[in-house]
């Protein structure tokens, strides 16, 4: 009798461990019975009662049209008065977009073939060659100190090359005139620009993102694209887009800006069209922009288009010459001078037909800028924040190495090394987040809820890098001039944090909120059955739905208790991936189903009311987020090819994510509205508590050495960073006397025993005791004429690296206004030579 309970128990467990349909489930159950029965383990009474338990409901659930007519029709009644409100706009932006690994983490059971199989990002050879001279060139020409004490802007210089060269057209297809990059392309362009200037990175960004270039070519009429997209492409017209206003910001779906269907004059003809006036903030490019795209509500009272009433949000292009059109003026983002500003406009006809997309796309508007921005979010700020981070760790590693206290390396200190590691960790981390991101992109996804993951997590790291540094390099760092590389990141990381979804917007309403519906296997599916006004369809739709949506709970509910048994060592691993990484896979997996399955529990206990609890979505979007990082670093590793020098970097950056998600996961369950639910959720998925194990201090120390050891790991986690000349920018000096410091290392160890003696004293630290030093050890003979010619090279470069900028009393402003004042000025125009010789007479 036990062993045929434990055998059905067994049975029961392995069916909705592995979400066996209900065929499966009766025949199991048939076949457990008949072996009870044919054993004579239980008496004909027990039998019918364990039939009645098991087979009856079991053969119920395979006669579909009895299940929806005792169950289904019930339950969908209810999950309609229960299911939350949800405004168009709120709509539109949920089905923006599409799917992707996103779905797989949040299924309990990822298929990493899926993502490791994937294309990795890779450029063509038109575009390297764009980035090795074009780039390079811009990367020359534009820097952040000058753009900001002489400029207050890219420098003329700098425009007219960002528009001959083609950066403000890499969207646009060949065809219009423009580059036709890929997604990957045009990230590793913005990302190089943002290691050299933040002024020309968002200037060229800006014109390639969510602006009317993009919306165009998905939405606009063939009139429209023929003759702006060329325009755009050459630099002819200076792009912009105007959403946010002053009542607006996050919640861009309510902007008050109006647009009233009406007649007027448009080129000596009467016309229909909008008399807009709009109030708008913050609007990059604004201030020169020649083409303003709009964004306001239509409202039609009239009718003049259709039934009279609101149309929606709708999207316009206006040229800023138009009349009544207002922009020109300034903000001043933490001193950071790429163009921002107001543009306002009261009462301002423009025709139809200057909406994008014309008359079929009035009121579509919120849905064009919610699909465009599914991607380019994961393209625009993460490239952009990147980069800010790789020149952050350049600098700060190499200025560690070199930089000596106490007759040690600064970064030889264990409290220095922390941080360092912290640097190179979320780098490291953020790079592989953004390059998958972009791939998806490339391979034909618009991963809304990734695009929102990217850009949350990326740009709050970078912040921390930066953080980091500022602790490292410390007086170095607030010290404004050209040799200073890290202040100018340190005043401007929080823009990235307000735009595009304020970032304490985007973690609690977006990336859980929006990841909930659409990456959950059956939420979405239930929802759109509900919706349906056709009765017979919406009931098998929704039939279908929920019954698998119950088997995936069932199921997850036992994969949970089996990883929290087990301790996951049943999970398995991807084929053929390095065995060295294999316990991060497992724990993804875990918290996969714990994910799925909290997310579950959470709808039932809170319903509707979980859309407000933004504490326990915001941290259920942590989980699904440090899942989505940690699967980013294991994909980069192998897309890499495996390199094992880069192991301390992948095994820090791995740690990092699965302890913040089980701190999420800790947070989520002390703070579960219901103790009950909590306490049940918390004996399921961690019995034995949740591992909250931080990096240790042995790899902290780790990748700390490998980011100040000039080699090919440090060179991965820069590439395609920004690495000025001498000649050209003083903070050359700082990677150059790192270049040389394995080298100066040997000859220090090589001389210890001279040292010892007492022949020579200890290398120095100072420029001016190292001159004399070498001089001393040349006479001796224990340095070579090579050896002395390298360390002089390298006392110069480290010696410029941990200077700091001084100025005259007026900081420079004088200077810079000439300096300003000459470039602007045009050249002496030459006499002829019949006018020289007049004059010599």
């Amino acid at each position: 009798m036990v062993i045929w309970l434990l055998v059905g128990f067994a049975a029961a467990i392995a069916l909705a461990y592995r979400q066996a349909a209900a065929t499966l489930w009766l025949g199991a159950g048939l076949v457990w019975l008949a072996a009870g029965y044919l054993f004579n383990v239980v008496a004909a009474f027990g039998t019918t009662v364990a039939a009645v338990l098991v087979v009856v409901p079991a053969f119920l659930m395979t006669i579909k049209p009895l299940r929806r007519t005792l169950l289904t029709s019930k339950a969908l009644g209810l999950f309609r008065t229960i299911m939350p409100a949800m405004s168009d706009t709120e709509r539109a932006a949920i089905e923006s977009g599409t799917v992707w690994w996103d779905a797989e983490l949040f299924s309990g059971k990822p298929n990493w073939q899926r993502l490791l199989q994937a294309a990795p990002a890779s450029l063509s050879a038109e575009e390297q060659a764009f980035l090795d001279n074009e780039v390079e060139t811009l990367c020359d020409i534009a820097n952040d100190w000058e753009t900001t004490q002489v400029w207050q802007d890219m420098s003329p210089e700098g425009w007219q090359y960002t528009k001959d060269a083609g950066f403000l057209g890499m969207i646009i297809p060949k065809q219009y005139g423009g580059k036709g990059f890929s997604h990957y392309a045009h990230s590793q362009v913005v990302m190089k620009l943002s290691t050299r200037c933040s002024a020309a990175a968002i200037s060229v960004m800006v014109p390639n993102s969510l602006d009317p270039a993009e919306l165009l070519l998905h939405y606009g009429t063939d009139a429209q694209r023929n003759y702006y997209l060329p325009r755009l492409a050459r630099g002819e017209d200076i792009p912009c887009f105007a959403l946010t206003s002053p009542y607006a910001g996050s919640d861009a779906g309510a902007i008050p800006d109006l647009g009233i269907v009406c007649k007027g004059l448009h080129e000596g003809e009467e016309v229909l069209g909008f008399n807009v006036t709009w109030d708008k903030r913050y609007i990059t490019l604004g201030p020169i922009a020649t083409v303003l795209g709009l964004a306001f509500r239509a409202e039609d009272p009239d009718g003049l288009l259709g039934a009279p009433g609101s149309l929606g949000i709708t999207c316009a292009l206006i040229p800023t010459s138009h009349p009544g059109v207002n922009s020109g003026r300034r903000h001043w983002p933490l001193n950071a001078v790429f163009q921002n500003g107001p543009t306002t406009g009261k009462d301002v006809f423009i025709p139809l037909e200057w909406v994008i997309g014309g008359r079929e796309q009035v009121g579509n508007g919120w849905r064009m800028l919610m699909e465009c921005l599914a991607a380019g979010r994961a393209i625009s700020l993460p490239s952009a924040n990147v980069g800010l981070g790789k020149v952050a760790v350049r600098g700060t590693t190499a200025y560690a190495a070199m930089r000596k206290q106490f007759g040690l390396p600064i970064g030889k200190f264990e409290g220095v090394q922390a941080p360092l590691a912290r640097m190179a960790g979320h780098l490291y981390a953020c790079d592989a987040v953004r390059k998958v991101s972009v791939a998806s992109l490339d391979a034909g996804e618009k991963p809304s809820v990734i695009s929102a993951i990217a850009k949350y997590h990326v740009t709050e790291r970078a912040r921390m890098i930066v953080n980091d540094g500022m602790d490292i390099v410390a007086g170095k760092g607030i010290c404004m001039g050209p040799n200073n590389f890290l202040a100018r990141a340190y005043q401007q990381s929080p823009i990235a944090i307000t735009v595009e979804g304020a970032n304490i917007m985007t973690r609690c309403l977006i990336i859980f909120g929006q990841g909930l519906i659409r990456c959950h296997p059956y939420v979405f599916r239930e929802m759109e059955a509900a919706r349906n006004p056709d009765r017979r369809k919406a009931l098998e739709d929704f039939d279908r739905a929920m019954f698998g949506h119950v088997s995936f709970v069932l199921a997850n509910t036992v994969r949970a208790a089996v990883n929290a048994l087990t301790g996951g060592r049943l999970i398995s691993v991807p084929a053929k991936t390095d065995p060295a990484l294999a316990s991060y896979y497992r724990q993804a997996n875990r918290l996969s189903v714990v994910l799925a399955l909290i997310s579950d529990i959470s709808m039932g206990v809170l319903g509707g009311a979980l859309k407000r609890k933004e504490s326990i979505t915001g941290r259920l979007g942590d989980i699904l987020s440090q899942l989505y990082i940690l699967s980013c670093v294991l994909k980069r590793f192998e897309d890499d090819g495996r390199p094992q020098a880069d192991l301390p970097l992948v095994h820090w950056s791995a740690q990092d994510a699965l302890l913040r998600a089980h701190e999420a996961l800790a947070e989520v369950l002390d703070n579960y509205p219901s103790k009950a639910a909590a306490a049940v959720l918390r004996g399921l998925t961690f019995p034995f508590g949740i591992p909250l194990r931080k990096p240790s201090d042995h790899l902290l120390a780790q990748v700390a050495d490998v980011v100040q050891t000039s080699g090919e790991t440090r060179d991965r986690l820069l590439a395609n960073s920004y690495i000025p000349r001498p000649e050209i920018d003083k903070l050359a000096y700082g990677e150059l006397g790192f270049r040389l410091l394995p080298q100066v290392e040997l000859i220090d160890a090589r001389l210890k025993p001279a040292i010892k003696q007492g022949l020579l004293e200890p290398m120095p630290i100072s420029a001016t005791a190292f001159t004399a030093w070498r001089v001393k050890a040349r006479a001796l003979d224990l340095i070579s004429a090579d050896e002395d010619a390298l360390l002089a090279r390298y006392v110069e470069y480290a010696d410029h690296a941990i200077q700091v900028d001084d100025f005259p009393q007026d900081f420079g402003l004088l200077e810079a206004l000439q300096q300003r004042r000459q470039a602007l000025e045009p050249a002496p125009k030459r006499r002829s030579s019949q006018s020289e010789n007049a004059s010599v007479n």
